[in-house]
């Protein structure tokens, strides 16, 4: 059995963050850079840069007049929305090639969610949420790359009801929130991103509950809409999220995201 360290720091085959991503998080972080360093990043990448004007043009934003350049795009969205676009595109081959349509897809959608929930409940800064919602399963990268067969069976048994953490553990010694976390440390995300992605299965037990929180709900939300939602009563008892009608909720997410998922299939 792995240990969640041996498969990061010694499995050859670990994904690493995308260059695009590397590049554009360091000029956020650095205090001294603006709008026009980013845009200098991002116009090195055609591929990113024909997305992102498809995505600013779309229903999911809204903005009145069509964009035609990054220059024109980023004073619209700004140094945070301009992250989580970056990230979605730069992490979209990774997450589709390694985990599938389906966890593609239950990405957006718990990025989505959390976005939503940090604007209701006033947790968070709703970008950030996004990005967190967004990496909250990026262990499943590595198990599945680890050994794929092994990790469709783990696919099988969670469908059928079993507990996803329970299962991985059982076949690999470790779970997808332990992996996850050491990767996140590994790509020297936000402690923020590390820690909700370790916890976001038991919230209650973070030291940063309130952002767990938010990921734990929006994962239960962005779940198939044919699945039943699963909040835990015990869990959800010391949360400040309190939710009268999950299935609105669930539809609300559930549509926002589908405008999204739209303009990125584009």
């Amino acid at each position: 059995m792995d240990t969640p360290n041996k498969l990061i720091l010694n499995y050859n085959d670990i994904p690493a963050m995308p260059n695009v991503m590397v590049k554009a998080l360091n000029v956020i972080k650095d205090e001294g850079s603006g709008l026009n360093d980013l845009a200098d990043v991002m116009c090195y990448d055609q591929a990113l840069t024909t997305q992102v004007l498809k995505l600013v043009n779309s229903a999911y934003y809204g903005f009145a007049q069509q964009i035609t350049s990054i220059g024109k795009a980023l004073p619209l969205l700004g140094m945070d929305q301009a992250k989580n676009i970056i990230i979605t595109f730069a992490m979209k081959p990774m997450l589709t090639a390694r985990g599938g349509k389906a966890m593609w897809e239950h990405s957006i959608r718990t990025a989505v969610g959390c976005e939503h929930l940090a604007k209701e409940f006033k947790l968070m800064d709703s970008s950030d949420a996004f990005v967190i919602g967004f990496l909250h399963d990026i262990g499943k990268i590595v198990l599945n790359v680890k050994n794929p067969v092994v990790y469709r069976k783990i696919e099988e048994f969670v469908n059928k009801g079993a507990n996803v953490l329970d299962v991985e553990n059982m076949f690999f010694g470790t779970n997808h929130s332990d992996v996850g976390f050491l990767l996140a440390k590994k790509w020297q995300l936000p402690v923020v991103v590390n820690n909700a992605i370790k916890y976001h299965h038991n919230p209650q037990n973070s030291s940063m509950a309130n952002f767990a929180y938010i990921v734990y709900v929006a994962d239960k939300l962005a779940q198939d809409k044919k699945k039943p939602i699963e909040l835990d009563e015990e869990i959800m008892k010391n949360s400040n999220i309190q939710i009268d009608n999950p299935e609105a909720y669930k539809e609300t997410i559930h549509n926002k995201a589908a405008v999204l998922l739209a303009s990125l299939a584009r």
